[in-house]
């Protein structure tokens, strides 16, 4: 007798909790930012994050590997949590998070675009037509985005945009460098480690900055949520959903988040959603699916 279709598909309720946990931290960063600063709500994310994760890693036994794994986990980390959170705190002080988070949904893109740079893993035909039709998306997006934010002018939304940009690109880097460099290290471990490396790669610019007056307990509690569930919680959800669905199925978190991250930013900030973000996002998505594999366009075949 099979297991009811709900009990053997227990991932779908991972995927929706980790795109509904990813999604708020754009709307959390955006709240922290406004009082705390860039690079302060990195810092502390990443900060508290390795306080939820280091624990954990010691309670299942693996505070050797993390030990022994530190100094690769800890540089990877920079890439993949340090420098692009960092990014992504600086571009919400002007964007919406929903555009965000739209532009967010590239990674995949960059992640083959690195692939294929680093690791001569060269497209076919299909995933080419991907990165092409996603970035050309990014840059309608971009071109269409003026005024979306109340005092946002044409530099800072530009400069906004390309800090999301850039941190899509750290995250396509830290893919590869993860690919190379931590296939033996246990996920927990990685995740730990990255933090803490992370928190090395940020403290100190964050202590530079910090505000001259204290925030707001809104500000404190955005910060506590976004490090302890949209960060150390939604890491542990990632791997879990790999182990049980597989790499290729984690991968459609990308296009659930964006749709969590708009919907917040429209209930608790007010944000507005127009038809070109939507038609952008849309034109993005499809790229995304292309590039990253998740669909495949028919191969033409001549007559014989």
């Amino acid at each position: 007798m099979s297991p009811p279709r709900s009990a053997s598909r227990p991932w779908l309720i991972d995927l929706v909790l980790l795109a509904a946990l990813w999604g708020a931290s754009f709307l959390f960063m955006r709240v922290g930012a406004a009082e705390f600063g860039p690079l302060p709500v990195a810092a502390l994310r990443v900060g508290i994050a390795a306080l939820v994760l280091v624990p954990l890693v010691l309670l299942r036994g693996q505070g050797e590997d993390l030990r022994r794994h530190w100094r690769v986990t800890g540089g990877v980390g920079m890439l993949n949590s340090g420098l692009p959170f960092a990014l992504f705190s600086f571009a919400l002080l002007t964007i919406p998070t929903g555009l965000a988070a739209v532009i967010n949904a590239t990674v995949p893109m960059f992640g083959a675009l690195v692939a294929w740079a680093v690791f001569g893993d060269r497209p076919d035909g299909s995933r080419a037509l991907g990165l092409m039709v996603g970035f050309a998306g990014v840059a309608l997006l971009a071109s269409g985005t003026t005024g979306l934010h109340t005092g946002a002018g044409d530099w800072p939304t530009l400069w906004a945009v390309l800090a999301c940009l850039g941190a899509c690109l750290c995250y396509g880097l830290s893919a590869s460098a993860a690919r190379r460099w931590l296939q033996p290290v246990p996920p927990l471990v990685n995740a730990a480690g990255s933090q803490i490396g992370a928190t090395a790669l940020l403290v100190l610019p964050a202590a530079l900055t910090w505000p001259g007056q204290m925030p707001g307990l809104r500000a404190w509690l955005a910060l506590v949520a976004l490090g302890v569930a949209c960060t150390g919680l939604a890491y542990i959800l990632f791997f879990r959903l790999i182990a049980r669905a597989g790499p290729a199925k984690a991968l459609t978190v990308t296009f659930l988040v964006p749709v969590f991250a708009v919907f917040y930013g429209w209930v608790f900030l007010g944000e507005r959603v127009t038809a070109w973000m939507l038609g952008c996002a849309l034109v993005i998505v499809c790229g995304v699916a292309l590039s990253s594999g998740l669909v495949r366009l028919p191969r033409w075949r001549g007559a014989a």
